[in-house]
């Protein structure tokens, strides 16, 4: 059994005035316990409406979503949720942020404690436990925000374009760390983006995006090995399978464009 399965989930929006947008058409999708997927497509193509119906925050028009054969109805900690935004208590310090599902699911304090412990640390934010958010780098808050989605311990990590807002060097850094979590520890990631080398660096596997309304055309399987280094952006098996789905990316564009 996949551990997430989506089976023919379509989105449509109403405005006020009673018009409808069709957001994303009926789509069918399977991702398998310790994959990690990127979904690519061009923006506002549905990627993150199809996102937030897995996490719980939206709900189809069509279909359903299952995790582990159980149907999503609404958020729950087995989804993990990392947004572009940096959506962390400004009020509560960086320990406080990440130890606040298990304080809510109601986890010992010495409990609270270890796990926030080892996730400060993973992310490689020792050292900041008692800072408050507007103190830190915009990298270091999405540190914080991942090291709180796994300190939950979810069934999957849903991230919508959560390194969307740094600048290159530190969003290559951040591809690297979340990398090298998901290697160790093996989650299974759905990960949108709309950047084509990320889409690949971090992928076992790419689900390309039509053009709005979106649906998933096309999945392309990404070979390399782990662990894996920034440097294999510059191999020409990585510049191959950019010029593939940079097709695919325009071909959607362009269509798009024409409509």
């Amino acid at each position: 059994m996949s551990a997430l399965s989506i089976q023919q989930v379509s989105r449509t929006f109403v405005n006020p005035r009673g018009g409808q947008t069709l957001a994303l058409q009926p789509t069918d999708f399977e991702v398998a316990d310790n994959d990690f997927v990127t979904i690519l497509g061009p923006s506002g193509c549905g990627k993150s409406t199809l996102l937030r119906i897995v996490a719980g925050l939206d709900t189809p028009t069509t279909g359903r979503v299952l995790l582990d054969g159980q149907e999503v109805t609404g958020p729950g900690a087995e989804r993990g949720m990392v947004f572009q935004s940096y959506t962390l208590f400004p009020w509560l310090t960086i320990e406080q942020n990440v130890r606040f599902g298990l304080r809510e699911r109601g986890m010992s304090a010495a409990g609270q404690r270890e796990r926030s412990d080892f996730f400060i640390q993973r992310v490689g934010l020792r050292g900041f436990e008692h800072h408050f958010p507007k103190q830190l780098s915009g990298g270091m808050q999405q540190r914080t925000a991942i090291a709180r989605a796994l300190a939950n311990d979810p069934k999957i990590l849903l991230l919508d374009e959560p390194f969307g807002a740094l600048d290159n060097q530190t969003r290559v850094l951040m591809q690297e760390l979340l990398l090298g979590i998901w290697e160790a520890s093996r989650k299974t990631v759905l990960f949108v983006t709309h950047d084509i080398d990320e889409a690949i660096f971090m992928a076992n596997r790419v689900a390309v995006f039509s053009a709005r309304p979106g649906r998933i055309k096309r999945t392309i399987d990404v070979d390399f090995p782990h662990p894996r280094h920034y440097t294999i952006k510059t191999s020409p098996a990585f510049s191959e399978l950019k010029a593939v789905l940079t097709e695919e990316i325009r071909a959607e564009a362009m269509a798009c464009a024409e409509h």
